[in-house]
């Protein structure tokens, strides 16, 4: 089972560093670092504080979507991976733009 470890804490999916969303999707088709890729299923907890049917009640996210073409780990737009991070270069991150997958890999 995959697992997804996000140091976005101001992510609503966020739980201790574990993200607990139903699912994810990251994006950024033709990137070449992983600075230009991004998580889409972000949400800013200031603003989705109160979020409950996003959440998975099952335990943490496992499912990875993967709409990068360029990344190694791409798999019929799925990720091979068992495990991934995303993070941010920023602090507080204020859109999904502001995040991205470390663990992206360029063919």
């Amino acid at each position: 089972m995959s697992s997804i470890n996000c140091s976005v804490v101001n992510c609503s999916h966020n739980d201790s560093g574990i993200c607990y969303a139903n699912k994810i999707s990251i994006n950024g088709k033709k990137s070449h670092t992983s600075t230009h890729t991004c998580c889409t299923s972000f949400l800013d907890s200031a603003n989705y504080s109160n979020l409950t049917n996003s959440m998975n009640n099952d335990g943490p996210c496992s499912s990875i979507g993967c709409n990068v073409k360029t990344c190694n780990n791409n798999v019929g737009n799925m990720c091979a991976l068992n495990n991934i991070a995303v993070t941010s270069n920023n602090i507080k991150a204020n859109l999904y733009s502001e995040t991205h997958c470390s663990s992206f890999k360029c063919k």
